[in-house]
């Protein structure tokens, strides 16, 4: 892989600026953002006034802490715009979630935050080794979900080339990769490995293409998947983090010559980690969920927001602003099986270390009388036998896991693909 380490001088000062520095504008930053709140929307009013705190209690960032929260909740109670701190013809974006589990979430965006935006995602692909003039391969979805039109505005900021492809057609993005020749790919790291899959199929080398970073994030994905991507297509694979409701991608990255983690962009979210069953903040380096406070947003700032990823906060390596731990899942993405929890990306780690698995799985829980019943359903790689894998899987999981599965080897193909995110969890349990 070449060596893509940005130079020092194409970055933003604020990336290596002292954290006195740092800590000093994230406070003048949190004032303004909680006055905003509390004046221009009458959610976070009369969420502060129950609380008994006012953004004047504010004097350091840990008084921050004494603030309430913010769930996804409050968002679908608050629908479609009742959130946002500016009128209706000062936004000039409006983003939203699929909905599938009730009302969507719906953010907005004035022209500054759609330039803010941009410019983050900018920082962030000029992180991971993409260069001006770099030709950008987008198959992110466009549309509600802000991964294509978020990267696709970033690259255009960083002053790259953007092939808008979007998800879906993988045999044509194969072909458009083929042809165009991308120099980097931003896309779901699930539908990263059904372009691999394509490359198989079409008798190409992915080893050859013109590849030489991929931007994944949307979902969580484990170093073994990175070191999958890697070793296949012979380029770096780095994580970018961001969410619809903080923003959208590129509210975190990993830089390219570390892949240690992602640098949060500090100077525009402030991070917390919090015990997911008490909300008590927890120092740097402990386990738990991720809370994120918009300093710079207009539109709809948002006030310690609960992700319900899971992650802890390290120190600053090849930036200063600290870094998040890959998250490693979400508390609502946690099984609970027979009193063990189990994550999707543990049943990952453990198919990419059984031989002759291709990369794709779903789970599927089940209920026999007052037993909770795990399948994982997996497949051989291509051209491949599947005698002896769903013991080795099986084995693998119970000594890595805890748990026992059942494990189901369906014919090649035979395994739902992701056309966005994969749909890694199927809950056939009756409800309570």
């Amino acid at each position: 892989m070449k060596d893509l380490t940005p130079d020092r001088a194409s970055l933003d000062p604020i990336e290596f600026a002292s954290r006195d520095e740092i800590e000093a504008l994230q406070l003048e930053r949190l004032r303004r953002s909680l006055a905003r709140a509390y004046e221009k929307v009458p959610h976070y009013k009369a969420k502060f006034d129950d609380a008994g705190v006012h953004p004047d209690d504010l004097k350091s960032l840990a008084d921050l802490s004494k603030f309430p929260f913010t769930v996804k909740d409050d968002l679908r109670q608050n629908y479609p715009f009742g959130l946002f701190a500016e009128p209706m013809e000062n936004i000039a974006r409006v983003h939203a979630s699929s909905g599938t589990t009730g009302k969507p979430t719906v953010v907005g965006y004035t022209a500054g935050d759609v330039d803010r935006w941009a410019e983050l995602v900018a920082r962030s692909m000029r992180a991971s080794g993409t260069r001006p003039g770099s030709l950008v391969h987008v198959a992110y979805g466009y549309g509600l979900f802000t991964g294509g039109l978020g990267a696709h505005y970033g690259a255009e900021k960083l002053g790259c080339t953007v092939v808008p492809v979007s998800g879906g057609m993988t045999p044509r993005q194969v072909t458009l990769i083929e042809d165009f020749k991308p120099q980097t790919i931003m896309v779901t790291p699930s539908y990263m490995l059904n372009i691999l899959e394509e490359y198989k199929r079409q008798g190409l080398d992915p080893r050859g293409s013109s590849l030489e970073v991929g931007i994944f994030g949307a979902e969580p994905w484990t170093n073994a998947m990175r070191r999958e991507v890697e070793e296949a297509f012979d380029m770096h694979a780095v994580d970018i983090y961001g969410l619809s409701e903080v923003m959208g991608p590129g509210v975190a990255n990993e830089c390219v010559e570390t892949k240690d983690g992602l640098h949060i962009w500090e100077d525009h979210f402030l991070p917390e980690i919090i015990d997911p069953e008490t909300g008590e903040v927890l120092p740097d380096g402990e386990m738990g969920e991720l809370v994120f406070t918009t300093l710079t947003k207009e539109a709809m700032p948002i006030i310690r927001y609960r992700t319900r990823d899971l992650t802890r906060l390290l120190p600053g390596t090849a930036r200063t602003m600290r870094r998040m731990e890959k998250v490693t899942g979400r508390s609502d993405d946690m099984i609970i099986l027979r009193g063990v929890n189990v994550f999707p990306t543990q049943i990952e780690e453990c198919l990419l270390a059984v031989p002759g698995l291709a990369p794709h799985f779903q789970i599927v829980l089940s209920r026999d009388g007052v037993m909770d019943h795990m399948a994982v359903h997996c497949e051989p790689v291509q051209g491949g036998s599947s005698r002896g894998l769903a013991e080795a899987l099986g084995k693998r999981i119970k000594d890595v896991v805890g748990v026992s599965a059942e494990i189901v080897v369906a014919d090649e193909g035979g395994v739902e693909r992701s056309q966005g995110k994969a749909r890694r969890v199927v809950d056939n349990r009756p409800r309570e």
